[in-house]
């Protein structure tokens, strides 16, 4: 009897799902999609890299579809049709943020960053309207130009000293990264190319950070277990960010506030948080968010940049021949960069094939609404597949294939105005780092064509080169790419 009864009662629950979940798609009209198992929902559908099985599910149920994984209802949207209705035209009723429940009720990190903000609201402007004014905005932007220039600079000294050693162009951007922005933020630098100084470990920090973030949440999918952070997940992230990354400058911030200046200059970004009131915790989640999103994107699109060249040589000879030709000097200045106009499209072409986040970050919605003449329930997450919408043989030709010239004289652009072209996003949740990502890459791009012939190792062939993704924050190259960098007489 005992057994029959440990038999009965899952049983039951099996069935006691698959009609709650039968009524409640009769309630509502969702968008089409895979048939969601009970329980579970479509979570064994998704596979690794989930951009590209959702590309391969919206070819079977259209463009804007919906799918389950346990409690949650997820829509997906895989055109620019469906990219416009989500991030234009219902962008308000759209653009919450999902929160995982570990961290909703934690004071010292939920709603203190533009990434974990639930709602665009007042605090949100406040929060990006600083961020845009001090950091992204023109004006901002060219004030510090310096700064780029000179760390790309050393970059590229640091590359000279090493007399033709194998370079790893993940491992050499990630410093010059993590040092713009310390620079930016704190006037100093964090770390050096040999791996020391006071933000030594930030580098493991900010991909241990990533990857637990990737990091599906039980209690997201299933609510009833929102009070226990049974996958030890909550304690992980919150050590990395109130101590990991808060103790680097923990000491840099008090001397701040005690009146003592790093720089005699131009005052950074936490000087004006501090004369603004901000508290150590709130400084610390938007230092966080800065040098998480900031170096990851940063690098990655590097690496991704430097490995289209070399697998396409013609193109790089091209990129070569611009840059050599404009530029008569060892030194690239960013004023430099408009005089580039096939390098620059080198770079879109390659956000178009390798954007950042493939799925952008997700969205929620703040109220129930209508999209595409589908009802989008009030806390479904919304996604955008930007990589699907990208490699859409019926809006590109050739689209697998890396060809620059598709964007010489285009006025497509990655500002989020063009619905097949949406690297950053778009809509008041678009990534305000656009600028500063943009500039950095390109300077540090055309900075080594200028100074060194790129040759792959071991005299591999071009083609062999390894290009599978892996679905991070943002998507990485599988294999770090190095390169022997032969100084140019």
């Amino acid at each position: 009897m005992g057994e029959m009864i440990l038999f009965l009662i899952p049983c039951s629950l099996l069935i006691f799902f698959f009609f709650f979940f039968s009524i409640i798609s009769k309630k509502q009209p969702l968008p089409p999609g895979p048939y969601p198992w009970p329980i579970v929902g479509n979570l064994f559908q998704m596979g690794k890299n989930a951009h590209i099985r959702l590309a391969e599910m919206a070819q079977v149920h259209g463009q804007l579809m919906s799918l389950r994984i346990g409690q949650l209802i997820f829509v997906v949207g895989s055109s620019p049709a469906a990219a416009s209705e989500i991030l234009k035209s219902h962008d308000n009723a759209l653009s919450g943020r999902e929160v995982t429940r570990s961290l909703q009720e934690e004071s010292s990190f939920h709603n203190m960053s533009l990434a974990f903000t639930s709602e665009s609201g007042d605090d949100w402007r406040k929060i990006r309207n600083i961020y845009i004014s001090n950091i992204f905005s023109s004006k901002a932007m060219v004030s510090r130009a310096h700064i780029r220039e000179t760390k790309v600079m050393e970059m590229v000294k640091y590359i000279r000293s090493k007399g033709g050693e194998n370079i790893s162009i993940k491992d050499v951007m990630v410093v010059t990264a993590i040092n713009i922005i310390s620079n930016t933020t704190l006037s100093m630098d964090l770390m050096d190319f040999e791996g020391n100084g006071i933000g030594a470990g930030i580098k493991d920090t900010v991909r241990r950070l990533a990857l637990l973030r990737t990091q599906p949440q039980l209690a997201d999918f299933y609510p009833i277990f929102g009070r226990w952070d049974l996958q030890g997940w909550k304690k992980k992230v919150m050590q990395i960010i109130e101590h990991e990354f808060g103790d680097i400058w923990k000491d840099i911030l008090e001397r701040k506030r005690n009146g003592i200046h790093i720089s005699p200059g131009q005052k950074d970004f936490t000087d004006i948080l501090i004369e603004r009131g901000f508290t150590h915790q709130q400084i610390n989640a938007l230092m966080e968010e800065l040098f998480s999103a900031g170096t990851d994107s940063i690098v990655t699109t590097t690496e991704w940049f430097v490995a289209e060249l070399l697998r396409n040589q013609e193109v790089m000879q091209k990129a070569r021949d611009e840059v050599l030709r404009t530029i008569d000097r060892n030194v690239v200045k960013e004023s430099d960069l408009v005089r580039l106009p096939f390098l620059e499209a080198c770079f879109k072409e390659t956000l178009r094939l390798h954007p950042p986040a493939p799925l952008l970050l997700p969205h929620r919605a703040i109220q129930t609404c209508e999209v595409m003449g589908y009802t989008i329930p009030k806390d479904s997450q919304i996604l955008v597949n930007v990589w699907a919408i990208s490699r859409d043989p019926k809006i590109w030709e050739d689209p697998l294939s890396f060809k620059p010239i598709r964007f010489m004289g285009s006025e497509l652009s990655s500002k989020g105005k063009d619905f097949e072209y949406l690297p950053f996003g778009a809509g008041r949740r678009m990534c305000p780092g656009e600028p500063l990502a943009s500039k950095t890459i390109l300077l540090a791009v055309a900075s080594l064509i200028l100074n060194f012939d790129w040759l792959l190792v071991n005299n591999m062939n071009p083609e062999d080169i390894n290009m599978d993704e892996v679905l991070d924050l943002p998507m990485q190259k599988k294999e770090p790419l190095h390169v022997n960098l032969k100084l140019r007489q």
